[in-house]
């Protein structure tokens, strides 16, 4: 079947089928003659099912697991219902206690009790330890607001402003072992403002689509992460500035320490949102 065939069968859309696709989902065969894809009904069969699971929320990385037969379907159909169930209960509870609070005459923020709502309010905060722990991760909010992003642009661009009559015609941009390996115009120290727009706009939604597919982020993770490549792209123009100028010379030991310090509160942020 040629993927137009496959899009009436499935009713799914072409970009859906090519994702799968590229996912390792599935892997049609092509032709021999053309080497055009030839979907087989057993991958239109798939991609049925993997859509499905789609929408129950289920992500690409325990699809690819349940087809490779790492995880049993029922194990994470359970977990999954689990998750769902919790969900629920909790956002019932939450309507019952918006209700109530709507039928209390005069409610304002001072004279609200909420003990009146909740009688187990140490209960209650168990019971919503989830929501209140992200409250313990507020820097990577901080880190991934507007904000910071635009302060590290503007910085970016006064660095690129103030450095520029001061550079030599010749900067490097690669390293190996230390050692320049590449060298380029002066003028490319405003690649790096250009980059922290290029990543906020233009790749932060392909960011947010890669890490949701596979783990069902929130924004906070996807604005952490995108923060964190624009700030990657100021320490470079800052060290490639400070390493012209002779100041500094072991550049991939300093971008190392920079990446294991970026990625270790990721981590801590992901842990604080599952557990």
């Amino acid at each position: 079947m040629t993927i137009k065939e496959v899009e009436e069968k499935t009713g799914l859309t072409r970009s859906s089928i090519r994702f799968y696709e590229k996912e390792h989902l599935i892997d049609p065969k092509r032709d021999k003659h053309n080497r055009y894809r030839d979907y087989t009904e057993t991958d239109a069969e798939n991609l049925k099912k993997i859509a499905y699971l789609r929408t129950l929320g289920i992500s690409i990385e325990n699809i690819r697991k349940i087809i490779s037969h790492e995880i049993e379907l029922l194990e994470v159909i359970e977990k999954q219902y689990d998750m769902i169930s919790n969900q629920m209960d909790a956002l019932k509870t939450s309507q019952v206690i918006c209700r109530k609070m709507i039928n209390t005459g005069g409610l304002t923020y001072d004279n609200l009790n909420i003990e009146k709502f909740v009688p187990k309010v140490k209960d209650y905060w168990d019971s919503n330890h989830k929501l209140l722990k992200l409250d313990s991760i507020n820097f990577m909010y901080i880190w991934g607001s507007v904000m910071s992003w635009s302060i590290i642009t503007a910085l970016t661009v006064l660095i690129a402003l103030l450095a520029f009559p001061h550079l030599p015609e010749q900067i490097p941009i690669q390293w190996s072992h230390g050692t320049v390996t590449n060298e380029v115009g002066k003028i490319f120290i405003f690649a790096y403002p250009a980059a922290c727009i290029l990543i906020r706009f233009l790749l932060r939604p392909f960011i947010w689509k890669w890490l949701n597919d596979r783990f069902l982020c929130t924004d906070m993770i996807c604005n952490y992460v995108t923060n964190c490549l624009c700030f990657t792209a100021l320490t470079i123009q800052l060290i490639t500035i400070l390493y012209v100028n002779g100041f500094i010379k072991n550049i991939p030991i300093i971008l190392t320490l920079e990446f294991v310090i970026l990625i270790g509160i990721l981590v801590i942020g992901f842990r604080h949102i599952d557990s």
